[in-house]
């Protein structure tokens, strides 16, 4: 496996357009799953009485999503192309768990945009697309799903794919080189496999398309910058803390610290997948050793990083949002909870310096009294506890967030400029 080049994909698209469909079929038809998997599965989709489900279950292996027929957390899979070694992510299109899709967001390399056919582009799919701009992910194919149920139709095709475009285009996706792949997951057509029944088109295939992606150079020359997700103690081992490298290199022997707190300790060991590294490098998923830290010390949306190149702890910062669904206005002194790499700390939205137009980037009004859904605007935010976050055009993860309040998503950004805390 390791000697592919490894990227992180995510599905994204309105609920129903079938993305766990769409995954399942991908997982079976380059054997990362089984034909036993596959009949398992079936006989659960029957038992639940819904036929037509078991590619989606090979995703959906959460019980309550089974019996809902509906994608809740992220699951994280892996399969590969000739060329790639991909891991997938696949978001939630279910409105409630947009925060799930924005994590997942937040650590694609690339994305698929499903949607179907019948259907063409709904709210979800505008809104999925708004976020993967606003989150920085440039490559994209588009999957136009379910020809099955146009009958395999060039018309329907080519209205789903100027749908998409409209969308893509004014949001500053590259609309003209990116791929638009007619097929369906149900029935397998225009996967791996050309289409029998599409003669009408003569592009590369679902998977051949992932193919085009490039890998993105690894941030590797940039200073240590690792967000903790979580923090064991373990018996005769001490303190271990779990996270994600996202720039930088972690190495044994490494002087560190640990911020917004300060704390200053030494790595004395690293971990992935039980097994031991000499260093861990942005992708890695590793649990490492700290000496003279206990567990109270460290939390989850700690960062962790170079004694020498301490992560910024702000006392505000300025950031560019869309807000995607507020009920009313937003105004000045409102204080939502912002969800920034693993940290999720209540901000202050202290000032709002302009309104921009999403479509050009052109600012429309200096000084907005207040904003509203459909919004894109420059703000000044004040985190209520002390918090790390970067410039997103120095560490890119660290430098883009959601905002929520009231249960859902209403605003994703990124950060444009920070005021470290004195």
């Amino acid at each position: 496996m390791a000697d592919k080049p490894h990227m992180n994909l995510i599905f994204i698209g309105h609920v129903d357009h079938g993305k766990s469909t769409t995954v399942g079929r991908l997982l079976y038809e380059t054997k990362a799953i089984s034909d036993r998997d596959l009949s398992r599965y079936k006989e659960i989709t029957q038992q639940l009485n819904r036929p037509s489900f078991e590619f989606a279950f090979v995703m959906d292996s959460l019980k309550e999503e089974r019996e809902r027929g509906i994608t809740i957390d992220i699951a994280h899979r892996e399969f590969q192309t000739p060329k790639y070694y991909f891991t997938i992510i696949d978001a939630p299109g279910h409105r409630d768990f947009v925060k799930n899709m924005i994590t997942g967001a937040s650590q694609a390399d690339a994305a698929v945009l499903v949607i179907s056919a019948p259907d063409g582009v709904m709210a979800q799919t505008r809104e999925h697309a708004i976020l993967a701009s606003v989150l920085g992910i440039k490559q994209m194919i588009i999957g136009i799903n379910k020809m099955d149920m146009v009958k395999y139709d060039q018309n329907k095709y080519n209205d789903a794919k100027k749908a998409a475009t409209d969308l893509l285009k004014p949001l500053g996706f590259k609309t003209e080189s990116m791929l638009f792949i007619p097929y369906s997951a149900q029935m397998g057509d225009n996967v791996s496999a050309k289409p029998a029944n599409m003669p009408w088109y003569t592009g590369p295939t679902l998977l051949e398309a992932l193919d085009t992606f490039t890998v993105p150079a690894k941030p590797l020359d940039k200073p240590l910058r690792l967000p903790i997700q979580d923090v064991f103690s373990i018996s005769g081992f001490g303190t271990v803390p779990v996270g994600r490298v996202e720039t930088g290199v972690m190495k044994v022997g490494d002087q560190v610290i640990i911020m917004p707190s300060g704390i200053k300790t030494e790595i004395k060991s690293i971990e992935e997948h039980h097994q031991q590294l000499q260093k861990a490098e942005p992708g890695d998923n590793v649990g490492f050793n700290i000496k003279g830290v206990e567990k109270k010390d460290i939390k989850r949306g700690d960062v962790i990083g170079p004694a020498s190149n301490p992560p910024t702890v702000v006392s505000e910062f300025k950031a560019q949002i869309v807000v995607l669904q507020h009920p009313n206005v937003i105004a000045r002194g409102y204080t939502p909870v912002f969800h920034v790499h693993t940290a999720q700390i209540a901000c202050t939205i202290t000032d709002i310096l302009e309104k921009k137009d999403i479509k050009t980037g052109q600012t429309i009004e200096k000084n907005p009294e207040t904003i509203k859904t459909g919004d894109a605007a420059v703000v000044v935010v004040k985190p209520t506890k002390p918090l790390v976050i970067e410039k997103f055009s120095d560490f890119q993860p660290l430098g883009r967030f959601a905002i929520r309040d009231m249960g859902t998503t209403i605003a994703a950004g990124v950060v444009l400029d920070v005021t470290p805390k004195a």
